[in-house]
């Protein structure tokens, strides 16, 4: 009888000690991280987005979880990074350009005609001189984990095609938020209206504003071509992506966990550029065979182009400092010298 007693009561004291293990267990809950972002979820703002949440729940075998939230649902760019600086949020994507308000040194790649292709783009944002621009931001509150692509931009519009730099008269033009888009475009004569892109459909669809400028791949996933009829290939600048985080957050993180963020946030950064660049050459083939009627830019027109806005990479100089502007040109040098 003693044996069953002394029994007995060892498996009571063991389930007392496993109850509130167990509920301890329950309470235990996964690190939840509202990631947000402007475009759909079918776009390759969208897919990336979803290699990356899938990466960082592998990685943190299930102990941090991603809500991506896309469509600008927990607003524009600017609206996000406002509350990723007040703590309010984790992560985003979004555009460089909007960051210009923030972190002056981010106008370095609104720079017209700065970038001639994805091989510059790359060895620039990943080498030292795209760490220094993005280092900055932590004084402002925010972490650069990695570029993504967006794209060179090319412009379109309801009016008439754009073959030449006057075609620009008296065209409203949406442009991001951002100075150096806004005296760009009024440089080669357009009427630059600033403007939320999560503003932009329906400000073309209500003729608010007549054209806009994006690569590829997002005027097509935004359906832009149902309310737009020109495509000019401009390729006048090169977008990067951002994908940053709320450095109050951030701090609060373990080593580990900053790890497992930044392996998944180059794991989707090497992801969204193939698929990018993929899905670009087929998106621009598609928007021909929606009906848009696209014309390329006269090497002649883009050196004219390029003539009319030397104030404006110059002023992009100055604002963003010449020691970080010469280092930049230095970089392009050394790669195209390197051909």
């Amino acid at each position: 009888m003693k044996a069953i007693r002394r029994t007995t009561l060892a498996l009571t004291a063991a389930a007392l000690l496993a109850a509130p293990l167990a509920a301890l267990a329950q309470d235990i809950k996964p690190r939840l991280i509202r990631f947000g972002y402007g475009l759909n979820e079918q776009s390759n703002q969208g897919r990336a987005t979803r290699l990356f949440a899938e990466q960082v729940e592998k990685l943190s075998a299930g102990k941090m979880r991603v809500r991506a939230v896309g469509a600008a649902a927990l607003g524009p760019d600017t609206q996000m990074q406002q509350a990723l600086i007040g703590g309010a949020q984790e992560m985003m994507v979004g555009s460089t350009a909007t960051l210009v308000g923030i972190t002056k040194e981010m106008a370095l790649w609104d720079t017209p005609f700065l970038i001639n292709n994805v091989r510059e783009a790359d060895a620039l944002l990943d080498g030292p001189v795209g760490q220094k621009v993005m280092d900055k931001l932590q004084e402002k509150g925010l972490v650069g984990l990695v570029y993504w692509e967006n794209g060179f931009r090319n412009l379109t519009n309801s009016k008439r095609p754009v073959t030449k730099a006057e075609d620009f008269d008296g065209i409203k033009l949406r442009v991001m938020q951002n100075p150096v888009f806004l005296e760009t475009f009024k440089s080669l004569g357009a009427n630059a209206v600033p403007l939320p892109f999560s503003e932009l459909f329906s400000a073309l669809e209500t003729k608010t504003v007549d054209g806009q400028e994006n690569p590829y791949n997002t005027i097509l996933s935004s359906k832009f071509y149902e309310v737009q009829k020109y495509l000019s290939v401009t390729n006048h600048v090169y977008s990067p992506w951002i994908v940053l985080a709320s450095k109050k957050w951030w701090d609060g993180l373990s080593a580990d966990e900053k790890k497992v963020l930044l392996t998944a946030a180059k794991a989707s950064r090497d992801f969204e550029r193939k698929d990018t660049r993929e899905e670009g050459a087929k998106a621009l083939a598609d928007l021909k065979a929606k009906g848009m009627q696209v014309n390329e830019l006269s090497t002649a027109e883009s050196a004219r182009m390029r003539d009319k806005l030397t104030k404006i990479n110059a002023s992009v100089a100055a604002n963003v400092g010449m020691d970080l502007w010469n280092e930049a040109q230095a970089e392009l040098k050394k790669m195209r010298g390197a051909k």
